[in-house]
């Protein structure tokens, strides 16, 4: 039996329903498949109905549920009749007319059976000259006579040949009709959850692209036990559809949404039908779980706490038993062992939230806080039940601020070694509440501004900047009232200068910009003035911006120290936040040796830490540098964006491209994500970019460069940018624009990186045959090297020298050091210069193949692998078959879109369909680098494709060929001709 694909992760039920609609004669039997709200029971049968039909058989519907009669035999029979009437043969009058004379003699209670034997008798002899199989869905809507009646049909008066299918939900305890048909079935089958493979699967189907893993993931967690729900996997997509919550990057689809977002359709009906297995809920009974869903959205609700309510307030007779028992007994809700009240599916929760309802939320979660301080008092509630801080920060205006600090701030000291992400929403709680004056707010920022450096909570530490700010301007706005032109003092100076250290170093964590160029000028107001007071403490933090690619470049960067408070407050090894030294180190690590060795720790660990800054800093990673200047007092990246982007400079040197590619698709949906305040990752964006050049995808590699602003100035930026304009064909303006942007880092500074840069426009060089070039590289490379002295620096000249030189020992030096400091791509790069030199070429190109295969590289390397084996006539080893030629449907397609077909047009003569020609065209457009139709039709016309080795030879129809057009003029996405 031929494989069901069309219904994801049912194959084996759908042949074991197939196989029961094909049996006959005395071989029929009869099948209940069971499965809950959503689980793809319909699709199943139909599935089985269309392949049983497409092998000859019949197949037909029997319908009792919605006739005219009174439920039971009656009903059964106008079923049984409308199926006699579409089987047509010189009989089915007798047989139409034997049912309907039954009915008539046996109107009453006691001919029931009587009808039933009938219509067994009719329809197995329909069967024996026809053969046919009944199909029965939505049994659990039959009415219980009806379903009693065809139960007792099915195990008495069963029509023989006649298999049946039937399917519904499970029986509930008092459904005595669809417990008999569970009773009479033959064989009982059960639709299981689908597995995270099918889940995954059924996702990819439905939004016809590869999806991200963590969308995947998102979607499992945000539905919990309905997670194998096929149904409620398409409802929570269709809602992140509708709301516009897709990003795709590289044609794989991410999540734009934070995971606790995700909710199931808020279409009523089908919200019903999907959640509540005991039937919809009525009007009151949907409002009262949306207002459950609001109450705990914010703050976690045990039972004791609605136990304890006031007179006057929702009793326990009213909120528990007519709204919570309900919800609890469908398993709509859970309590656990500690009675704490959550929704089984979070998704559900959502969706509920974004339901109207006439409940004030607000007021239940004051009444819980009241009443436990109304018997405690404030801080002896918040200390012995922190718990409460959330329902504080829901009841909103409900408590007046005096009371509600109290407790924000007992319970936020008290959970902060138990549970410091709840007393991080704590104070976050308290200073919305706390005037910017007050002299409780600066030890408040003080405290949280610890807990969240201790755990890492970058993202919970960037939200500081807001009350950090108005808590520096107030001293100033009080002065500006008082007395104009006057500066006052900012309480607290010391602490609040630490805060914003770990403000700034947040801020980097999150890839976004410490405000530290604000305007001087009086009318910028006191949030300007108090900024630029403190200024100098952000400086330090500011200098990093440059070096690792998050923003504009300051000539120089750390050729000076810091000065003013960040200098005077800061000690080195006083905690985890940099000193002003290390701040400086950081800073300085992108360029030159010199004015550093008075910040380099002393002996042999200040060299290790420059040469781990340099590597850092050539890749723009963040987290690497922070770890190797602070060592054991660096905190971690947490979950911030520097620590994804750390992960995938990692799994781009140890040859993972996949992996990195996964990463970059995460920050920059992350990027994107509402709630989550993440800037763009520049550096990730030019790496993803350079992985897809060097695998032939320069479509893709072009979007991900255009996401990079122009102005952005980083060695690890000009290395993409070189590499894809060389590959697009725009040889000259690659080799031009790659200098320039040398020069321009140089004078910014912006040393480390460089070298690659360099390496990559001498190989250029290479291919081109243009030796000048190549020595220009390497006196680069060697002045690059002096002024540097890194290892990477060292490694470059050493693989120049062995290239231009044809200094074999250099090189191996070279592929040894890389080898060393593992760098996979680099190591590829030795290879092939060794390969160049060598004497034994063929050994190294097996080598360089090898490596190119592992991590997927395309057409870029493949030319020059070819380009060597045709000038030293060797054989290529070939780890599997690679071919980067298009194939004949490709040629065809390529062929018809230059002509002007119309994908209509194109896929009645390819006979696909026009969903297929929209798949085809855009893997088309990826491996050629071409981003439109009129781009590819282009440069097959003028031969673009056939220079670029795509094209197999003898292939007519390029420039030359039958179908000339003139040449379009080169632009930006028609690559000029290689020289």
């Amino acid at each position: 039996m031929p494989k069901c694909g069309p219904v994801v992760g049912r194959d084996s039920e759908i042949r074991e329903v197939t196989g029961t609609l094909l049996s006959t004669g005395a071989s029929a039997r009869t099948l209940l498949l069971v499965g809950g709200a959503g689980t793809g029971k319909t699709a199943v049968l139909e599935q089985a109905r269309r392949t049983v039909v497409g092998q000859g058989a019949r197949v037909l519907r029997l319908r009792c549920h919605d006739g005219a009669s009174a439920p039971g035999a009656a009903a059964l029979a106008d079923g049984v009749h409308q199926v006699l009437t579409t089987v047509h043969d010189r009989w089915s009058p007798a047989r139409t007319g034997a049912v309907r004379r039954t009915r008539l003699r046996n109107s009453g209670r006691g001919g029931e059976l009587t009808l039933l034997s009938t219509l067994g008798e009719v329809l197995g002899d329909a069967a024996r000259h026809l053969p046919f199989a009944l199909m029965i869905d939505d049994v659990e809507r039959m009415p219980s006579p009806t379903a009693s009646a065809l139960g007792l049909l099915l195990r008495v008066f069963r029509p023989v040949g006649v298999p049946m299918v039937l399917a519904g939900r499970p029986a509930h305890p008092g459904d005595e009709g669809v417990r008999q048909l569970t009773v009479a079935a033959d064989r009982l089958l059960e639709l299981p959850p689908l597995r995270p493979a099918d889940v995954e699967a059924l996702v990819v189907r439905r939004l016809g692209r590869p999806v991200e893993a963590a969308l995947v993931t998102a979607v499992v967690r945000a539905l919990g036990p309905m997670a194998g729900t096929p149904e409620a996997v398409l409802s929570v997509l269709d809602s992140m559809a509708e709301r516009g919550d897709f990003l795709e990057l590289d044609g794989h689809v991410c999540l734009t949404e934070p995971e606790q977002a995700l909710r199931l359709t808020t279409d009523v009906a089908r919200l019903s039908r999907l959640c509540w297995p005991a039937g919809p809920p009525g009007a009151a009974a949907l409002d009262a779980a949306a207002a459950v869903a609001r109450n705990l959205e914010h703050a976690e609700i045990r039972l004791d706490d609605l136990h304890r309510l006031k007179p006057g307030g929702p009793r326990r007779a009213g909120l528990v038993d007519r709204t919570l028992t309900p919800l609890v007994a469908d398993g709509i809700l859970t309590v656990d062992e500690d009675r704490r009240i959550a929704f089984a599916v979070p998704a559900l929760a959502a969706a509920l939230r974004a339901l109207p309802t006439r409940h004030a939320v607000s007021s239940l979660h004051a009444l819980i806080t009241r009443s436990l301080t109304d018997r405690l008092g404030a801080e002896t509630a918040g200390g012995g039940c922190p718990r409460l801080a959330d329902h504080v920060a829901a009841a909103g205006p409900e408590l007046d601020d005096a009371l509600a600090v109290d407790v924000l701030l007992a319970a936020a000291r008290t959970d902060a070694r138990s549970d410091w992400s709840r007393s991080v929403r704590a104070y976050s709680s308290a200073l919305r509440r706390l005037p910017p004056h007050d002299r409780r707010t600066p030890g408040v920022l003080r405290e949280w501004a610890e807990l969240s450096l201790r755990h890492a909570d970058h993202p919970g530490a960037l939200a500081l900047g807001e009350p950090l700010f108005a808590c520096l301007a107030a001293p100033f706005a009080e002065q500006d009232r008082e007395r104009p032109g006057c500066i006052a003092a900012v309480p607290d100076r010391d602490g609040l200068e630490h805060v914003a250290g770990v403000w700034a170093l947040a801020a980097l964590h999150e890839h976004r910009l410490p405000p530290c160029g604000v305007d001087a000028d009086a009318d910028a107001g006191p949030g300007g003035r108090a900024a630029v007071e403190y200024a100098p403490a952000l400086a330090g933090f500011g200098a990093l911006v440059g070096p690792y690619g998050l923003g504009p470049v300051t000539p120089r960067p750390g050729t000076e120290a810091p000065r003013g408070p960040a200098a005077a407050g800061s000690r080195p090894g006083s905690g985890p936040l940099p000193s002003a030294a290390e701040l400086r180190l950081l800073a300085g690590a992108a360029g030159s040796r010199a004015g550093l060795s008075d910040v380099l720790p002393p002996g042999t660990d200040g060299g290790r830490t420059l040469d781990r800054l340099r590597n850092a800093t050539a890749y723009a990673d963040l987290a690497d540098a922070l770890a190797g200047v602070l060592g054991d007092r660096y905190p971690g990246a947490g979950s911030s964006t520097a620590g994804l982007y750390h992960a995938m400079v990692r799994a781009y040197l140890r040859g993972d491209w996949d992996r990195a590619l996964a990463s970059a698709r995460r920050i920059e949906a992350r990027s994107r994500t509402r709630g989550i305040a993440a800037g763009p990752a520049q550096a990730a964006r030019a790496l993803a970019a350079d992985i897809h050049c060097a695998r032939g995808e320069l479509g893709y590699a072009r979007e991900w460069l255009e996401l990079v602003p122009a102005t952005v100035t980083h060695p690890l930026v000009a290395w993409a940018r070189l590499g894809v304009r060389y590959w697009s064909g725009q040889v000259e303006e690659a080799m031009e624009e790659a200098l320039d942007e040398v020069r321009r880092a140089r004078r910014s500074g912006l040393l480390s990186g460089v070298e690659k840069v360099l390496v990559r426009y001498l190989s250029f060089a290479l291919l081109e045959a243009v030796p000048q070039a190549m020595e220009r590289a390497l006196d680069e490379l060697e002045a690059l090297d002096e002024e540097v002295g890194s290892p990477m620096t060292r490694e470059a000249v050493l693989l120049g020298r062995g290239v231009v030189r044809r200094d074999r020992d250099s090189a191996l030096a070279a592929l040894r050091a890389v080898r060393g400091r593992g760098d996979a791509y680099l190591e590829l790069l030795c290879h092939l210069g060794l390969a160049e030199i060598g004497d034994d070429c063929e050994r190294w190109l097996a080598e360089a193949t090898r490596g190119a295969q592992a991590l997927g590289i395309g057409r870029a390397t493949r030319t020059s692998l070819g380009h060597m084996k045709r000038r030293r006539t060797l054989v290529l080893p070939r780890v599997r078959p690679a071919r980067d030629e298009l194939s004949e449907k490709d040629i065809e397609l390529t062929t018809m879109v230059s002509r002007g077909a119309t994908n209509r047009q194109i896929a009645a003569r390819l006979v696909w369909s026009e969903k297929t020609v929209e798949r085809r065209l855009t893997r088309l457009f990826q491996r050629t680098g071409c981003r439109s139709r009129v781009e590819l039709a282009a440069a097959w016309l003028d031969g673009s494709l056939a220079r670029r080795d795509l094209v197999p030879d003898g292939v007519r129809g390029a420039a030359g060929g039958p179908f000339p057009a003139p040449a379009p003029a080169p632009g930006p996405g028609t690559p000029s001709s290689r020289r």
